[in-house]
């Protein structure tokens, strides 16, 4: 998946890095790997809309909340996706890895507005080992995603 997102990326002539950490499952576990803030890395989570799959994004201590992502999506129906419902959806990724990409992969996609304000996204690119970020600006103009409230904080 790697190699597919950085092609992306450079057909649109979009600047980025690559990192490597040591492996990691949880979006706090691999921000606190790469010892990135976990307001600046940007977890996915596939959801369905009135039964087609889209991508939520919102930071890593942050948990989705579907009630406020049905409403800003206009669905009637908002859920997480299971396993089943979305692993052929990303072939070349690991479960829990896709990058929030949605062209990629012809999905919607909501952006947490509390990440708007970042100056840089940091995301999982189809393993639980790989990295890309870059600036929150060429991601906007790149995936063009709906910017919303969707989450909540843990401790809320």
């Amino acid at each position: 998946m790697l190699k597919t997102l950085c092609e992306f990326l450079d057909s649109n002539n979009i600047r980025y890095i690559t990192m490597h950490h040591s492996q990691a499952y949880t979006a706090q576990e691999v921000a606190q790997s790469a010892h990135i803030h976990g307001s600046e890395f940007a977890k996915t989570v596939v959801v369905r809309l009135d039964g087609k799959l889209a991508m939520a994004v919102l930071p890593a201590p942050e948990k989705i909340d579907l009630d406020l992502l049905a409403a800003a999506s206009q669905a009637k129906e908002a859920g997480l996706a299971t396993e089943d419902e979305f692993q052929e959806s990303f072939p070349e990724c690991e479960t829990g890895a896709m990058p929030p990409v949605g062209n990629l992969f012809d999905m919607d996609v909501y952006l947490e507005e509390e990440m708007a304000s970042n100056e840089k996204i940091t995301f999982n690119a189809g393993t639980h080992t790989e990295l890309v970020q870059m600036s929150l600006k060429d991601y906007l103009s790149l995936v063009k995603p709906k910017i919303t409230r969707i989450s909540r904080s843990y401790s809320q």
